[in-house]
This record gives C-alpha cells, sequence and structure tokens, in this order.
C-alpha cells in the first residue's frame, strides 16, 4: 500500500473512532447520574494505553462545571522519560439526558469522542469508563490507591462486557 493511501486510511479511521460518541454494543450506560457528585479529581488506576497517555504515571482527571452547561475536562500526568508534567484541557457534553452517564468529550477542536461511565458505586469513590469502542477503558477512584477487591469486581465487569482487560495498565500513583 502507497504511504498516502496508509495515511488516508489512518486519518479515515482516527475520524471514524474520534467522532464516535455511542458507546460500545451491548454495553450498559449509567442512568441516575448525578453530574454534581462526579465533578472533582479522579486518579487513573488503570487503562487500555494510547499514545496520549503512554508511560505517563500520577494520571488524574479533574472535572468542573463550565459556564456553557458543559463539564470543563483536565488530563494530567507525568511523563518520567521528558521528566515533566503533561496536561490536556477539553470539554465534555451529555449526548442526551443529564441523568445518562453518556458523554463526548474534545480535546482537538471539533472532533468529540464518547465518554461513557459503565460502572460507578453508589458513593461516587471509583467508575469504570469506557470510549466508543473497546479499545478505550479506564478505571478511575477518588484515591491513589484502589482495594483490591474493589479493583477485581470492576475488572471482571469489563471482562463480561468484552474489553481485553488482560491488557491493562497499571498506572504508577
Amino acid at each position: 500500500m502507497s504511504p498516502w493511501k496508509m495515511l488516508i486510511a489512518s486519518l479515515g479511521a482516527l475520524l471514524s473512532v474520534s467522532c464516535s460518541t455511542t458507546p460500545p454494543k451491548n454495553v450498559t450506560v449509567i442512568e441516575g447520574f448525578d453530574s454534581q457528585r462526579y465533578l472533582g479529581q479522579w486518579y487513573e488506576i488503570a487503562r487500555l494505553d494510547h499514545s496520549f497517555e503512554s508511560g505517563l504515571e500520577q494520571v488524574t482527571a479533574t472535572y468542573s462545571p463550565r459556564e456553557d452547561g458543559g463539564i470543563k475536562v483536565v488530563n494530567r500526568g507525568y511523563n518520567p522519560n521528558k521528566q515533566r508534567w503533561q496536561e490536556s484541557v477539553g470539554k465534555a457534553y451529555f449526548t442526551g439526558s443529564h441523568t445518562r452517564a453518556a458523554l463526548k468529550v474534545s480535546f482537538f477542536g471539533p472532533f468529540y469522542g464518547g465518554y461513557n461511565v459503565i460502572a460507578l458505586d453508589k458513593d461516587y469513590q471509583h467508575a469504570l469508563i469506557c470510549g466508543p469502542n473497546r479499545h478505550y477503558l479506564w478505571i478511575l477512584s477518588r484515591t491513589p490507591q484502589l482495594d483490591e477487591a474493589v479493583k477485581q469486581k470492576l475488572v471482571a465487569q469489563a471482562q463480561a462486557a468484552g474489553f481485553p482487560v488482560n491488557e491493562l495498565v497499571w498506572v504508577k500513583q
């Protein structure tokens, strides 16, 4: 395949994922969601790795209200190879009802990707998040460490939903 065809195919694949906001097939999004309780800082416990986070440690996501009704998203992590912090600021909006934890998030201009809360404890202390397909998955916690039994429960939920949990990267906090 020529370099141009590879570039066009890669861009097409990127755009198809970056513009998709619906959760993967047969994955259920949390209903009865309270975005006010979800705001604040979360620690990334585990993730399916991607170039935009690869190698990062001490990763956090902080959510705060935007004046336009959306949610400001600040993702931050330490890159030990470059010995510096990296930060991305984005915006998120509900794709439907504000009580359904299905949002679209953008860090790059007009392109949005899915942000779907698929598991959340009643006290909003840990969550399982997925993107538009089974290549995007995060385990988040309000604390830098998460009880082993809770981790295993979230991993089991993700595995039951068809995510490749054997590929999870456990983040150094």
